[in-house]
């Protein structure tokens, strides 16, 4: 406001233009949406007070990637916790705005985020972040040696030219610690395995879409940026209001942007 030439304000002109930014950005979270080729998902915590008392608050936010090969800030909102129904009412408000046609999903294996999921985008694929499988891989690993070399080791199977390729290279390392390290051995079985539907698109679009990183480092940073200077927020209207804006800057960056994200040209190449 300084900068305009306005040196004090009332409690009044400030709840005014409170007002006038939370319309704005209602109107923001609530725009129509159209068809979304790719989806990514992730969440935040945030510190709250609600009922007297400090809770960790959950930002659920959505990635999505369409017909146009750009990225957008899909929406966001505010839960105390990630449990399904809260991911299951953001996911169905996506689509209630007008969010269709998702064919693949990108994040993390939260329970809630699991069933949610499955429930309301049954139909698309699911790749889990393979930035986080080699993080659970790590914390399974037995000693520390083994927590030292499985991200390298991992790496073989997530850079594999074809998806035999790679079902070959994580059988070799399961079978490598079926000895030494059985319930390891076990761990990458299982669940190695749901780190590979990024094999199924095409080679263009595989680096961008086999983890949750780009919501991580281009969103996620940022609000953590923004926000730790608050610590903790009075509300969830103040919470809401300050992640919003922030996303909004974010999508209209991404908007101006001329670069495709994702070029559909290369899905047959």
């Amino acid at each position: 406001m300084r900068e305009f030439g306005i040196e004090s304000l009332s409690s009044s002109q400030v709840s005014r233009a409170a007002k006038l930014l939370d319309d704005e950005l209602a109107a923001w979270r609530t725009r129509p949406l159209g068809e979304t080729n790719y989806l990514i998902l992730d969440a935040r915590y945030e510190k709250m007070r609600h009922g007297g008392v400090v809770r960790d608050a959950a930002v659920l936010s959505a990635i999505g990637i369409g017909p146009d090969e750009r990225r957008r800030i899909l929406g966001v909102s505010i839960a105390l916790s990630e449990a399904e129904v809260h991911w299951r009412a953001f996911l169905e408000s996506l689509q209630r705005r007008g969010m269709c046609g998702v064919e693949y999903v990108v994040c993390d294996d939260h329970t809630g985020l699991r069933v949610a999921r499955k429930a309301v985008l049954g139909g698309a694929k699911w790749q889990r972040c393979q930035f986080h499988l080699a993080h659970n891989a790590i914390h399974h690993a037995p000693n520390i040696a083994i927590r030292k070399r499985i991200g390298t080791e991992l790496r073989a199977v997530w850079n594999a030219n074809t998806l035999a390729a790679a079902e070959t290279v994580l059988a070799d390392l399961v079978s490598s610690y079926r000895e030494t390290a059985p319930k390891l051995a076990g761990w990458l079985e299982k669940n190695i395995p749901e780190g590979l539907t990024v094999f199924s698109l095409p080679d263009h679009h595989r680096r961008r879409m086999r983890t949750s990183n780009p919501m991580e480092r281009a969103v996620q940073q940022e609000l953590k940026r923004r926000t730790q200077k608050v610590r903790v927020f009075p509300n969830q209207a103040s919470l809401d209001r300050l992640v919003s804006a922030v996303l909004v800057e974010i999508d209209d960056k991404w908007a101006a942007d001329t670069k495709a994200y994702i070029k559909w040209e290369c899905q047959d190449a």
